[in-house]
């Protein structure tokens, strides 16, 4: 009797199998390729072997000529873009003399870009690209070089203008663009001479507007100003490119590609790109150069306090007894300075709270509109200062002093150099 279970057990079995190859199994349709895989499957499972089948996918087609032409146009912009602007964009080296045994050694001390402004061959730079400049050569897009010299520098906005005596017709000049109605998001371009690559474009997006970069210490106040409204982008920026444009999509300057923020990493010994470069605005450009064609130098307006840059009031309201979230604690005033003699006042040394490591001075002046604009910190007022006003004009500042709002009048100065 168990030997009969066993044949009838084992004769469903095998019905079971070979009803295997008769069954209806729909596979996506995927050209002749994966037909002949189907049936080289089916052909090896109907003789009982065990297959693994791949489907092989579908074969991609090329995109409508439609949709290519989108991309073909885009790549126009950008090749006109670079044939247009490039000739403006220039390679600058500059070289140190050094004396030797044998006598005077010229030798190479650095490089950067730069970017023509005028016909009159003025080229803007970056002040830290020049500034231990012993001699300074421009190379020109077509190869063509020429000696420059400095005419002035601005440490504060890390800027500087060279000028070369070129025929004015070999000249090409960049078109200078409005960087105060630029957005984050809106696609940019750098050209300029990484690691002495000359003509090099990189294309990115405006990654974010109003940072701040440290400028130059004063020894008469022992304190740091700052560059504030610097813009921030994702284009490629690397040593050399330091003084070239950046540009809008209609290849105007909107910026003067200055730093990057990097970790150890290196190449060639010297920082790499991290996808976090800055520019200065072109709109301190339009300020600062013409006052160095003119006086070789820069005249900023002066308040004469210390604070801290993007400080938020909003943490320490209730420490203050105050409902205002935005303005400007004043830390200190400068001995001698503006604001100590309109009478403002800065904060108690003894009377500290820490705030992210940083020591904070407490009962001092908060300063919250400058001629009745509001101001909501530090970078904000000193940003407000330089694009508005000059050294000697008054102005009428809203503080608040032991919990009352009051007006006080200040005639700036001219920040120490």
């Amino acid at each position: 009797m168990n030997e009969r279970k066993l044949l009838v057990v084992a004769g469903v079995l095998a019905l079971a199998l070979s009803g295997c190859g008769s069954l209806n199994v729909r596979l996506p349709v995927a050209g002749g390729a994966a037909t002949q895989q189907a049936t080289a499957a089916a052909s090896n499972s109907r003789s009982g072997e065990l297959v693994n089948v791949a489907q092989a996918a579908p074969t991609p087609t090329a995109l409508p000529e439609a949709d290519l032409a989108e991309f073909d146009a885009e790549e126009r912009v950008l090749i006109n873009l670079y044939e247009r602007v490039n000739p403006a964009v220039v390679y600058i080296l500059i070289s140190q003399e050094t004396r030797t045994s044998r006598g005077t050694v010229e030798q190479p001390a650095g490089s950067g870009s730069g970017f023509v402004i005028d016909r009159e061959g003025h080229i803007v730079t970056n002040n830290h690209v020049v500034a231990n400049a012993g001699k300074i050569r421009v190379t020109f897009a077509d190869g063509s070089t020429a000696p420059a010299r400095l005419i002035g520098a601005d440490a504060y906005s890390d800027l500087a203008v060279i000028k070369v005596d070129v025929p004015a017709e070999q000249l090409v000049v960049a078109e200078l663009g409005d960087s105060s109605k630029l957005r984050p998001g809106q696609r940019v371009i750098a050209i300029g001479n990484p690691f002495g690559l000359q003509g090099t474009m990189t294309l990115g997006i405006i990654s974010a507007l109003g940072r701040t970069l440290p400028e130059s210490s004063s020894e008469s106040t022992g304190g740091t100003f700052i560059n504030p409204d610097v813009i921030q982008t994702d284009a490629a920026i690397n040593p050399g490119n330091s003084g070239g444009p950046l540009l809008d999509s209609r290849g105007r300057v909107i910026g003067v590609n200055t730093a990057i923020r990097t970790t150890n990493q290196t190449l060639l010994g010297q920082p790499a790109n991290s996808g976090i470069g800055f520019a200065v605005p072109v709109n301190t450009v339009k300020r600062v150069a013409p006052e160095l064609i003119e006086r070789g130098s820069v005249r900023y307006p002066y308040l004469g306090i210390t604070s801290r840059e993007s400080f938020s009031l909003a943490g320490l309201a209730d420490r203050l007894g105050v409902e205002v979230k935005q303005g400007v604690l004043v830390f200190s005033v400068a001995r001698g300075g503006p604001a100590e003699r309109a009478g403002l006042r800065g904060g108690d040394e003894n009377n500290t709270v820490v705030i992210d490591g940083v020591p904070v001075p407490l009962g001092g002046d908060i300063i919250t509109a400058i001629d009745g604009a509001p101001v909501k910190d530090f970078s904000d007022l000193i940003s407000k200062l330089t694009a508005n006003y000059r050294v000697g004009d008054r102005v009428t500042l809203t503080i608040i002093r032991d919990g009352r709002t009051q007006q006080v009048e200040v005639e700036l100065g001219e920040r120490p150099r």
